[in-house]
């Protein structure tokens, strides 16, 4: 006997939506992309730009792939036109907010959560490949929690439970994770040309070491970690904060604490992390 194809409807077609889609419809799901914005789509994907309950109307599950600001206004787009019941889930992708968003849906009985790749997708041709082996957060109802793992399980992906109360923390953790380290890049980067680097290498320079550094995280980051704070080079750090600006040298501050709390966990003489930290406090 075969097994009905799940009936997903995803609304909203920008990088992130079709990507799912592309990568579901590579799963065996039968996928409608909804949007009511006209968007041009990567084949075989259609857009239906009729109403966004219409769309829902077939599915089995529903997935929003909008900004964080528009999930509960498209949330109750979807309760006013009554097509989705209990026999629904609905999940969001916000990495920040929780099932709460969904609100306006709670009469329906629908299965309510959120679903939240840790990944970002740049082409959505390549998405499922990208997806897989990344970590996703779900998090909502039973059902929805059910359902997200299996959602996860298709997109070879590994689910992690996170409690509503905590999804900011969480959060801020992947903004560290992905913005800051591109952040942090760019201020390296900055400080190659201050030093006289010319702009074409200075953009490129520290990238290998980027990567290595990257590659050592599979140890772990207490073990991973490298350089003149796990050394407890006091002398060095010194050299390194009199050489910044004010703006960077705050900056090295407050990273090198952070690198010092890694060294002392990988075992870092205590004399030596001592004198570290004090010059990281500005107290020696």
């Amino acid at each position: 006997m075969l097994v009905p194809q799940p009936r997903v409807t995803i609304v909203g077609a920008g990088r992130m939506g079709q990507g799912l889609a592309l990568a579901l419809l590579a799963g065996g799901y039968r996928v409608t992309l909804a949007s009511r914005r006209v968007h041009p789509v990567i084949a075989p994907l259609t857009l239906h730009t009729g109403s966004l309950a219409s769309a829902a109307a077939g599915s089995d599950w529903v997935i929003l792939a909008v900004p964080d600001e528009a999930i509960s206004r498209v949330a109750g787009e979807l309760a006013a036109g009554g097509t989705v019941t209990a026999g629904h889930v609905v999940l969001h992708l916000s990495g920040l907010l929780d099932r709460s968003a969904l609100l306006p849906l709670a009469p329906s009985g629908a299965g309510l959560g959120s679903f939240h790749p840790l990944q970002t997708i740049a082409d959505p041709v390549t998405a499922a490949e990208r997806l897989a082996g990344a970590f996703v957060g779900i998090e909502g109802d039973e059902r929805a929690l059910a359902r997200g793992e299996l959602l996860a399980d298709t997109l070879r992906m590994t689910p992690v439970r996170v409690g509503s109360a905590a999804k900011a923390a969480y959060h801020a953790g992947a903004a560290m994770a992905a913005n800051y380290t591109v952040a942090l890049a760019g201020v390296a980067e900055r400080l190659a040309r201050e030093a006289g680097i010319p702009a074409a290498a200075a953009a490129r320079i520290f990238l290998p070491l980027v990567r290595g550094a990257v590659a050592n995280l599979e140890l772990g980051p207490a073990a991973a970690l490298t350089g003149p704070v796990r050394r407890g080079d006091s002398r060095t750090v010194q050299a390194h904060l009199e050489a910044l600006g004010p703006h960077d040298r705050v900056l090295y501050r407050g990273l090198g604490l952070e690198a010092l709390r890694l060294a002392r966990e990988a075992g870092l003489d205590e004399e030596a992390a001592a004198r570290v930290e004090a010059v990281l406090r500005d107290e020696g």
